[in-house]
This record gives structure tokens, C-alpha cells and sequence, in this order.
């Protein structure tokens, strides 16, 4: 049985479009997380530990050794101000 060979053309274009949606998919998510890895399956206490890592240096990959808290983190607060619709129409 012959080898169809017009195929191979389409065939390398799409295999070639999947392979750098791949790589870009990877790439993206690896500059966005600081170079690191990708998370997965992160529970309550690691989304807790990336919201102080995000206070303390201001990313939520980054991570601070010094025992002693910037001056800044006194007033940065996790609590999120959220306004009432009542208050907008009164």
C-alpha cells in the first residue's frame, strides 16, 4: 500500500502549530511564576504562606529569610475593603 505523500505537509504544520502552543503554554506559565515551577494542589495553607510572601516582598513566589518583618508590613493588610451597593444609591 502506497504512503500517501501530500499528507506529510499538513501533517508537519499541525504537528508543528501543537508543539510551540506547548512550549509557549510552558514558557508563559514559568515567567509568571518567577521561574519556578507550576503549583498543584495547593491547599488552604500554602494560598495562606503565598499571601504573607506576597506581603512581605511584594510577589506571591517570593520569599523572605530575615526575622525581622519590613516597616511596611505593619500597615499592609490582607483585610480587603469592600463597598456596599446600599451605600452607593443613599
Amino acid at each position: 500500500m502506497p504512503f500517501p505523500f501530500e499528507t506529510i505537509i499538513p501533517f508537519a504544520i499541525i504537528s508543528g502549530m501543537f508543539t510551540v502552543t506547548g512550549f509557549g503554554i510552558h514558557y508563559a506559565q514559568h515567567k509568571r511564576n518567577e521561574n519556578k515551577s507550576v503549583r498543584y494542589s495547593m491547599d488552604d495553607w500554602d494560598r495562606k504562606m503565598m499571601q504573607r510572601d506576597k506581603q512581605l516582598t511584594g510577589t506571591p513566589r517570593g520569599q523572605a529569610d530575615g526575622p525581622i518583618a519590613p516597616e511596611e508590613f505593619k500597615v499592609n493588610s490582607v483585610w480587603e475593603v469592600h463597598h456596599s451597593f446600599r451605600n452607593d444609591f443613599l
